[in-house]
């Protein structure tokens, strides 16, 4: 029996770069370049849990957004299934923005 070796890593972009597609409706800028993507795990069957949050809890997409980002990763082909777990510990700040969501938001 040979054992697959997923390539996490490169699966892992392959996530990151679909989530780079899912923009926050009132802010120009991609959930991921926000700093609302916490972590992504994926397990060896090929299962994916992201761990999110939003920029508040009563944020207006609380109940679309997440459900684009588990739609969107599971229709990657190398994905089985896809859960979005919502978090507010820590609570999301403008510290998690990337330099170049900053830059966009003229915050630099």
């Amino acid at each position: 029996m040979s054992e697959t070796t997923i390539d996490t890593t490169e699966l892992g972009e392959k996530i990151v770069a679909v989530i780079k597609t899912i923009y926050d409706p009132e802010i120009p800028v991609d959930i991921y370049e926000l700093g609302l993507i916490y972590d992504v795990f994926v397990n060896e069957d090929y299962d994916v849990k992201i761990l999110m949050t939003l920029t508040t809890p009563n944020c207006p997409v609380a109940e679309t957004l997440p459900l684009e980002v588990e739609e969107k990763v599971k229709s990657l082909k190398d994905v089985k299934g896809a859960e979005v777990e919502i978090t507010f510990d820590p609570p999301w700040t403008q510290e998690l923005m990337s330099e170049e969501a900053k830059l966009e938001l003229g915050m630099l």
